[in-house]
């Protein structure tokens, strides 16, 4: 467990190395003042024109070029090799909200580990940003204000019961398990409320809904604790 290297009291930008919509990228820059790369995110970063704040991973990834760019004393080697530069990353900062671009496209690996460190993290608020999805790690309670017909998916990365009220397949009574049942493709037929009874469960919802959730993670009535 390394300490903390970048402090915010806002939420802070972290970008990772799958390299998607420049164009997404750049509306994202727009709005945080911190911006972070892990390990090779820092390649995209310097595409769009940007030095990030800070580049923290093993840096096996990055290239000598865009290393090089980067002022000295904001590069944070960690060498270690038992966790991802996501993971690495996420211990780095504190701040309330993280929010991740660079993590969920690219190769399926890296989006499934992507998914463990959401799991292993239910005391962040950490919110991860695709072309056309959302993803978060529950807290024990949220509520939405979906439209009907909005695609909601529940993925639980360990067993999870839960209720909610707003679903077109309610899930109480169910009991969750990636080897056992999964939620993907459950429907909203109006404003969602989800409690979950431990932690977890992901949900997955269509991007248009990111700066909802963002707000719904800072103001949730708090998280789990840490594993």
């Amino acid at each position: 467990m390394n300490t903390a290297i970048v402090f915010s009291d806002e939420p802070v930008l972290l970008v990772g190395g799958a390299i998607g919509d420049n164009a997404q990228l750049s509306e994202l820059l727009n709005e945080f003042r911190t911006v972070v790369a892990a390990d090779s995110g820092a390649d995209w970063l310097m595409q769009v024109g940007r030095v990030p704040d800070a580049l923290i991973g093993d840096l096996d990834s990055v290239s000598d070029a865009t290393r090089a760019a980067i002022p000295a004393d904001r590069v944070h080697h960690i060498a270690e090799q038992d966790s991802t530069d996501f993971d690495k990353a996420l211990r780095s900062i504190s701040a309330p909200l993280v929010v991740g671009i660079g993590f969920l496209g690219g190769q399926v690996d890296h989006l499934l580990a992507a998914m463990t460190v959401l799991a292993r993290f239910p005391h962040r608020a950490i919110l991860l940003v695709g072309q056309d999805d959302v993803v978060l790690h529950l807290p024990p309670r949220i509520e939405l204000d979906l439209a009907p017909e909005t695609r909601v998916s529940l993925f639980p990365m360990r067993a999870v019961t839960g209720r909610s009220t707003g679903l077109r397949w309610p899930i109480d009574g169910l009991r969750f398990s990636p080897d056992r049942r999964v939620g993907t493709s459950n429907k909203a037929d109006g404003p969602v409320t989800l409690r979950m009874d431990g932690a977890g469960m992901l949900l997955i919802l269509p991007v248009q809904e990111r700066a909802q959730l963002a707000t719904a993670l800072v103001q949730a009535d708090g998280l789990w604790p840490a594993l």
